[in-house]
């Protein structure tokens, strides 16, 4: 799911990207909190790899990807913080009030946006 994630930031349109993370789920699993730490994991063992170390946005969207999978509402967020002289991005996933996937970053950034959830 990384590597497609990592395709797709690179040739699909954002507008497309963040479309497809903002479409309600259609069945929800709302006790698999279990299963989306094992999520969180999984995507932090894979970005060691040769080859596969990708930035925030395609570790957050394949963790969203996953968890959806699983029937785990999740939010993609986006954030900016000022950091010197220039203005730098990060995205991170939550679920519920827990972020999973880049939330060790995620406190110093202001949030712009968020995709997904429980509509």
């Amino acid at each position: 799911m990384l590597l497609l994630a990592r395709l797709a930031v690179r040739f699909v349109p954002s507008s497309r990207l963040f479309n497809w993370a903002d479409r309600p789920i259609t069945k929800m699993r709302r006790f698999a909190i279990d299963e989306a730490n094992w999520v969180a994991w999984a995507i932090e063992q894979v970005v060691p790899r040769p080859g596969m170390n990708a930035p925030c946005l395609p570790r957050a969207l394949a963790a969203h990807a996953m968890l959806r999978r699983r029937g785990i509402a999740s939010r993609l967020c986006l954030g900016v913080a000022d950091s010197d002289s220039h203005i730098t991005a990060h995205a991170w996933v939550e679920v519920g009030e827990r972020k999973l996937v880049g939330g060790e970053d995620a406190g110093r950034f202001t949030p712009l946006a968020a995709f997904g959830g429980v509509k």
